[in-house]
Parts: C-alpha cells; sequence; structure tokens
C-alpha cells in the first residue's frame, strides 16, 4: 500500500513539473519572437519554407537548434551542423535548457504532424 501511495506521489510530481516546462516553452516562443517567421500558432509559417514547428517531435526540434547552435559557432567535423544566418543567430541565444523547454513545448501543440503512441 504504501508503495503505491509512493509511486503516485513521484508521478504526480514530474506530471507538475512539465507543467512549468511547457509554460517556460511558450516564454521562450515569445520572448525570442519566433511566431515573426513560424507564426503564432507554430502552424502558419510567414513563407512556405519555413517549417511547421507545432506537433514536431521535441528531440528532432532539440537536436536541430542544437546544430544550429554549432553552425553559427563555426564548429567543424561534426554531421550534425546546420548553417543559417538568422536561425544560428537564434540558436546561439538560447541555453540547452530553454532548447530543451521550447522543444517540449512545441511537440505538445496539436498540429498535423502530432500523432498518438
Amino acid at each position: 500500500m504504501y508503495r503505491k501511495k509512493y509511486l503516485l506521489a513521484c508521478i504526480s510530481l514530474l506530471w507538475a513539473a512539465q507543467v512549468p516546462a511547457q509554460q517556460v516553452g511558450a516564454q521562450v516562443w515569445q520572448q525570442y519572437n519566433c511566431a515573426s517567421c513560424h507564426g503564432d500558432d507554430a502552424l502558419s509559417a510567414q513563407s512556405p519554407e519555413y517549417p511547421v514547428l507545432a506537433g514536431q517531435h521535441a528531440d528532432y526540434l532539440e537536436q536541430t537548434l542544437l546544430a544550429y547552435q554549432r553552425g553559427q559557432k563555426q564548429e567543424v567535423g561534426g554531421a550534425n551542423v546546420r548553417k543559417n544566418p538568422v536561425m544560428g543567430a537564434m540558436a546561439a541565444n538560447l541555453s540547452t535548457v530553454e532548447i530543451k523547454q521550447v522543444s517540449q513545448w512545441l511537440a505538445s501543440l496539436p498540429s498535423p504532424l502530432s500523432h498518438s503512441r
């Protein structure tokens, strides 16, 4: 009985920790004005060249932002480097925690990319 209550308490704490992280992700989105290119809902980009970010996998978004950071730093020798002057400059300002939070928030948004597991 005690074990079940402990497990339930741990799950509740983990769930509660996710809510603020997603709120922070939305704040990062607003702070860096990501909507100016990708749209307020992360679905309606200003140009067809800009990707839909809502509903995309969080790990993919996180790795992509890190690749833009590496490209901005002119790192060489790695396979995962992306060079784009706009995205590189934006990603360079993000901490790894902010990248994780905004990626998780974007992944939680409804989108045609979303699917049930």
